[in-house]
C-alpha cells in the first residue's frame, strides 16, 4: 500500500488475482465510500432550502426556520474538533461509521418531524454527524494515497461538491413539488447506508502501536470548545437578524462567548490531551493554512449569498438563471483543482496558493466595476474565473498541510484547516450582511435591510433608485470579499514557509 497509515482489505481467503489488482480495487471501493458519505453532508448545504415554502406550510414557524440552517451550521463547526482528535486517537473508521450513522439517524428522524422546534432538533443531531463526515473523510483521503496521488482523491471529493451544487437545488424542488418535502431527508438511507457498507466491509485500519497509558479524551475541553463555539456562532448567525446587533441578547451572547473563550483556554492547557492543541497555532504552517482558509471562508460568502440576489434583482434573471450564473464557479473550480499539482509542483504549495488568491482577489476587485445593469455574462464570467482561481488556491494548501504532519496528527490538523474555514463562513455572513444592509440604509434612508428590499422587488413595488441601492451593496460585499483575499495572500506571503515542510512517506 503506497498511502501511509491505512490500507484497504478484507479477510476473504486469496483469490487468483493479483495483489496490486486487488489492492487498487478494494481502495477504488473505499474511495466511492468516501464520495458517497461526502455527498451526504454536500447535498445537504443545496437540497433543504428549495423545500422551505412546503416546509413552514406544513409545520409553521415561519420565525424561527432560518434555524433548519443555522442550527445545522453550527453543529458541523463545533463538532469537527473534537471528531478530528478522536480519529488521531482511536483511528477514522469508527469516528467516520459513528458520524455517518449519526447523521442517517438525524436525517431519518428530520423526515418524521411534527413541528418545527422537532425539525431543528433533528437537524442539529444531522449537523453532529456531518462534522464527522467532512472531517474525516478528507483525512482519510490523505491516508488512502501518498502525496503525488492525493489531488485525484482531493479532485474526485471537489466534484462531488460541484455536483452537489448543482443537482441539489433541482432534485430539492423535484421532491418537494411531486412527492413530499420529507423524501429529502429519506433519500440519505439508502446513500449513507451504501456508504456505510463499503466503509464496514473494504475499509481496514493497522493496529496502532501501543500506548503506555490508556487513550484518554479530554471531555471537558470538547464540552468548553462546543459551549464556546455554539454561543459565539450564535450571536454572529443571529446578530442583525433576530436582535439588533447592541442590543441585550447580542452584547450577552459575545460577553458569554469571551468568558468561555478564557475557560477554554484554560482547560486546553491543563489537558494532556487537549481538543485543540496549542502546536496547531505554534507552527507556522499549520497557523498561516488556518488564517488562510478563514479568509476563504469569508469571501466565499459574497458570492454564494449575494450573487443569486444581485442577479434577480440588478440584472433581473429568473431564479433559474440566476442559479445558473453562480453555478459555474463549481464547474471551474475541480477542474483547476485537478490541474493545481502541476503547477505546485514545479513552484511549491505556498506560491500556488499565492497565485490563485491573487488571482481571487483581482477578480472580487473587478466585481464592482461591471456596468450597471449590464448584461448576464459578465458576472458569470467573473464567477467562473473566481472558481478556476480558488480551486488553485484552497487544493493546494490542503494538501500541502496533511502532508506536513503524520498520521497521529493528520486529523487533528485536518479539522483545525475546516473549523477556520467554517468559522470564516459565519463570520463572512455576519460581517457582509450587516455591510450590505448598511448601505442600503444610506442610499434608500430608513431603515431598510436587503430581505425587505428584495420581497418589495419580487412584488414589482420597488423603483429603479432601489435597484441601484442593491448594485451598491453587493458591490460594497464584493470589495469586502477582495480585501479578505487579500489578507490571505499577506498571510501567506509572510507567515507561511517558503516550501512546507513536507514529511517523507511511511
Amino acid at each position: 500500500m503506497q498511502g501511509e497509515g491505512i490500507r484497504v482489505d478484507d479477510t476473504r481467503p486469496a483469490i487468483r488475482e493479483s495483489a496490486p489488482h486487488r489492492e487498487t480495487r478494494r481502495r477504488g471501493a473505499v474511495v466511492a465510500a468516501l464520495m458517497l458519505a461526502m455527498a451526504l453532508a454536500a447535498l445537504d448545504a443545496t437540497i433543504v432550502s428549495t423545500a422551505v415554502p412546503q416546509i413552514v406550510g406544513d409545520l409553521g414557524g415561519f420565525s424561527v426556520f432560518s434555524w433548519l440552517f443555522s442550527g445545522y451550521l453550527l453543529a458541523v463547526t463545533v463538532t469537527l474538533p473534537l471528531y478530528g482528535k478522536l480519529s488521531d486517537t482511536f483511528g477514522r473508521k469508527p469516528v467516520l461509521v459513528a458520524g455517518a450513522a449519526l447523521f442517517l439517524l438525524g436525517s431519518l428522524l428530520c423526515a418524521v418531524a411534527w413541528n418545527m422546534g422537532a425539525l431543528i432538533a433533528f437537524r442539529i443531531v444531522q449537523g453532529l454527524g456531518g462534522g464527522a463526515l467532512q472531517g474525516t473523510v478528507q483525512t482519510l483521503a490523505a491516508d488512502l494515497y501518498p502525496l503525488e496521488e492525493r489531488p485525484k482523491i482531493q479532485a474526485r471529493l471537489s466534484t462531488v461538491w460541484a455536483v452537489a451544487a448543482v443537482a441539489g437545488p433541482g432534485v430539492g424542488g423535484v421532491l418537494a413539488a411531486y412527492a413530499d418535502w420529507r423524501w429529502i431527508f429519506l433519500v440519505n438511507l439508502p446513500i449513507g447506508a451504501v456508504a456505510l457498507w463499503l466503509i464496514a466491509r473494504h475499509l481496514h485500519e493497522p493496529a496502532r502501536e501501543a500506548r503506555s497509558t490508556r487513550a484518554r479524551v479530554d471531555w471537558a475541553g470538547a464540552l468548553a470548545v462546543f459551549a464556546c463555539g455554539g454561543v459565539l456562532l450564535t450571536a454572529l448567525v443571529q446578530g442583525g437578524v433576530a436582535w439588533a446587533w447592541l442590543s441585550a441578547p447580542s452584547l450577552g451572547l459575545f460577553g458569554a462567548g469571551l468568558a468561555l473563550v478564557a475557560v477554554v483556554v484554560l482547560v486546553e492547557r491543563r489537558a494532556a490531551e487537549p481538543i485543540i492543541p496549542g502546536w496547531v497555532w505554534r507552527r507556522r504552517t499549520i497557523a498561516a493554512v488556518n488564517l488562510a482558509l478563514g479568509a476563504l471562508g469569508l469571501l466565499m460568502v459574497a458570492p454564494t449569498v449575494f450573487l443569486p440576489t444581485y442577479a434577480q434583482s440588478v440584472l433581473g434573471l429568473a431564479p433559474v438563471a440566476a442559479g445558473f450564473v453562480l453555478s459555474v464557479w463549481t464547474l471551474s473550480w475541480p477542474v483547476s483543482a485537478a490541474l493545481s499539482q502541476h503547477v505546485y509542483r514545479r513552484i511549491g504549495f505556498r506560491n500556488t496558493a499565492m497565485l490563485g488568491i491573487g488571482t481571487a482577489s483581482l477578480i472580487l476587485f473587478a466585481f464592482p466595476f461591471l456596468p450597471y445593469p449590464g448584461a448576464a455574462w459578465q458576472p458569470t464570467l467573473l464567477m467562473l474565473l473566481l472558481g478556476a482561481a480558488l480551486g488553485l488556491f484552497q487544493l493546494p494548501l490542503i494538501v500541502g498541510v496533511q502532508s506536513t504532519v503524520g498520521w497521529a496528527e493528520r486529523g487533528t490538523t485536518t479539522a483545525s484547516v475546516l473549523f477556520c474555514r467554517q468559522t470564516g463562513q459565519t463570520i463572512g455572513a455576519a460581517v457582509f450582511g450587516a455591510v450590505a444592509n448598511r448601505v442600503l440604509a444610506s442610499r434608500l434612508g430608513g431603515a431598510n435591510d436587503l430581505d425587505s428590499v428584495t420581497r418589495a422587488l419580487s412584488a414589482g413595488t420597488a423603483p429603479e433608485a432601489t435597484r441601484r441601492a442593491i448594485a451598491d451593496a453587493v458591490h460594497a460585499v464584493y470589495l469586502g470579499a477582495g480585501c479578505a483575499a487579500a489578507v490571505a495572500f499577506v498571510v501567506l506571503l509572510v507567515w507561511a514557509p517558503r516550501r512546507f515542510p513536507v514529511l517523507e512517506e511511511q
